[in-house]
């Protein structure tokens, strides 16, 4: 059996801080990512982010991927892509899967995972028609594949992520031709929200889509107008001739690893449903597995980033690599910067979620 201090199941932007962040502290650290190429969303994500300059304000994620495999690289950290996953245990023991054809187990005296989230499904009338896909694997085709998924396109969902993808099909040469949320406020930040709609693209607000319509394929897309209590309304039905329906309808956390390895689950709604109950050191119920970014939680990349960094720190000291005042150092500037982040309207209320998780967290791992 394979034996490794620190093992990082995650190439993502949370996965390479953590792994980075143990690095630098003197560990030895392997990452294991199932995708042929590192760096997660951020090679996805063409937009500049923004925040403070602490945060990469005004990077965009492509060229903060590049920086973290750069970086991944000069600290000789060892990454086994094409490697799935399959399962984790209570004394740290992984089974996986490398290049579809060899079954691998390690031991790693701390784990971080860091496996991030899955895009929700919407059931409806034709909704396994070929032109019905998450807003994510849009995203993946255009701006990793530099395929276009279609010219024609319905957005159901106006968060960020709905409306990102939306300036970015647009970007890629699509036309939107709406955007759609069953809530009757727009959900994504306004900077985002404000930029597609210049660029003239209908919001639909207390809309949800009844059907799609085509026979071999998506040609068009009927929504309807939904009342107080979220019922459609009889009568309001809109056609809208469309090639593809994206959905930007939430995400939730892919945590099957730690399920299998005993961890324990709280339901926060607000982070994206069942979550692993966590310490302020990101360590989860079972000693020495840690874990870090949207399966802790469902946020932005740059938390993500933030408490990977944490993870990566916790774990590297409970090793000894750092020592217990360095640790309080290093410790205290991520929380700053993730106090930081969550601030504001949305953001707080993300704060009061993982308060809310830190809390049981504490209660139960005690």
């Amino acid at each position: 059996m394979n034996s490794v201090p620190i093992a990082v199941i995650g190439a993502g932007p949370a996965g390479l801080s953590a792994a980075i962040e143990a690095a630098k502290a003197g560990a030895k650290v392997l990452v294991i990512d199932e995708n042929l190429k590192p760096g997660g969303q951020l090679f996805k994500q063409i937009h500049k982010f923004f925040g403070s300059r602490v945060h990469k304000a005004g990077v965009r994620g492509i060229d903060i991927g590049r920086q973290l495999l750069e970086e991944t690289k000069t600290l000789g950290i060892e990454v086994w892509l094409d490697t799935e996953v399959c399962g984790i245990d209570q004394d740290r023991n992984i089974w996986a899967i490398r290049n579809k054809d060899r079954s691998i187990n390690i031991h790693a005296e701390r784990i971080i995972v860091a496996s991030g989230a899955i895009e929700n499904a919407v059931k409806f009338s034709g909704w396994t028609l070929p032109g019905v896909m998450g807003a994510g694997a849009a995203q993946t085709m255009i701006n990793t594949h530099r395929v276009l998924p279609g010219k024609k396109v319905l957005m159901v969902g106006s968060g960020n992520v709905g409306v990102i993808v939306s300036y970015q099909l647009m970007q890629a040469g699509a036309e939107v031709v709406g955007i759609i949320e069953a809530a009757p406020k727009l959900g994504g930040y306004g900077v985002h929200t404000a930029k597609v709609r210049r660029a003239g693209v209908p919001f639909y607000t207390s809309h949800t889509i009844t059907r799609a319509i085509g026979d071999q394929r998506v040609e068009a897309a009927e929504i309807t107008a939904l009342d107080a209590e979220w019922k459609p309304i009889p009568g309001t039905e809109q056609v809208l001739e469309v090639d593809t329906i994206c959905l930007a309808t939430g995400l939730t956390p892919l945590a099957e690893l730690v399920w299998i390895a005993g961890c324990k689950f709280a339901y926060i709604s607000e982070l994206g449903g069942h979550v692993p109950i966590h310490d302020y050191q990101m360590e989860s119920s079972v000693k020495g597995i840690y874990i870090a970014g949207d399966i802790s939680g469902v946020e932005e990349a740059s938390t993500a980033m933030e408490e990977g960094r944490l993870a990566g720190i916790s774990a590297a000291a409970d090793l000894g690599y750092y020592t217990h005042e360095e640790k309080e150092r290093r410790t205290s500037e991520v929380w700053h910067h993730l106090d930081a982040l969550r601030c504001g309207q949305f953001g707080q209320k993300r704060k009061d979620a993982k308060d809310r998780i830190l809390a049981i967290g504490k209660e139960r791992i005690s």
